[in-house]
């Protein structure tokens, strides 16, 4: 018996692993976060499968559900949403399931800022424009940042930032980043990304708490801010350029 976590992608069903959709096809039981998770996922469960809903469920009960499927010998596919490695609390499942003996697996999936980037047609890292992606979040009620992950911290760099989970206090992480950006620095807010009731509102950190108004969205909304946003004067790669000597293309072909 194992427990396989899967990363159950950001909202759209199609937006799922070949081996994620597999592992949920013959896995009995299915327990999935179902705020995050689309029903469309759960298609792929088998007949008659126990299929629960963790959303009101503490981890104690959680674990239980996965013991009791051990103790049945019975494979668990855990579906979380977006990707495994970040902000998806798997490690204290792990760590609980290690403590029980219990094996478990994992399965990437495709992260929130990713269907946002595709979202939005913009590429987050363009030449001599921003090379590097920093993935963030503010302060909340279930975690709290350390004292030197600040967003001001983060902003020198310059980099194209994805903030999660703080929508709420869009207006803050407007007051933390201008300094730093500048007001005309290219923002947009990605809400569900990739599923039906997709939103994006696009705007610049000058203005984009009023635009936003305009259109409430909830927790689940990304920000995205940096020039790769908007710059279309960019230097090309030169991973294609003729003129560039690389180990699959010598110089001068085409």
């Amino acid at each position: 018996m194992t427990v396989h976590f899967i990363g159950a992608g950001p909202g759209a069903a199609d937006l799922l692993t070949l081996r994620g959709r597999d592992l949920i096809a013959r896995c009995p039981v299915c327990l999935y976060a179902g705020s995050l998770v689309p029903a469309g996922v759960l298609a792929h469960c088998p007949p008659n499968a126990r299929i629960v809903d963790t959303a009101p469920l503490s981890l104690d009960d959680i674990v239980a559900e996965m013991k009791k499927a051990h103790d049945a010998g019975l494979d668990v596919a855990r579906l979380h949403s977006g990707d495994l490695s970040i902000w998806s609390a798997v490690g204290e499942q792990m760590r609980r399931l290690d403590a029980l003996d219990i094996p478990y697996t994992m399965t990437p999936g495709v992260p929130a800022f990713a269907a946002a980037s595709a979202a939005l047609k913009r590429e987050l890292t363009l030449p001599e424009v921003a090379q590097s992606l920093v993935l963030t979040r503010t302060s909340g009620r279930a975690s709290s940042m350390p004292d030197r992950e600040k967003l001001a911290t983060f902003a020198q760099s310059g980099a194209t930032l994805a903030v999660h989970l703080s929508i709420h206090v869009l207006a803050q992480v407007v007051e933390e980043l201008t300094p730093f950006y500048g007001g005309d620095c290219p923002v947009a807010l990605v809400y569900r990304a990739s599923w039906p009731d997709e939103r994006i509102v696009r705007g610049a950190l000058a203005d984009i708490v009023a635009r936003a108004a305009e259109t409430p969205m909830e927790r689940t909304a990304l920000i995205l801010v940096g020039p790769a946003l908007a710059s279309e004067d960019f230097r090309e790669s030169a991973l294609y350029d003729s003129a560039y000597d690389r180990r699959f293309r010598a110089r001068g072909e085409r």
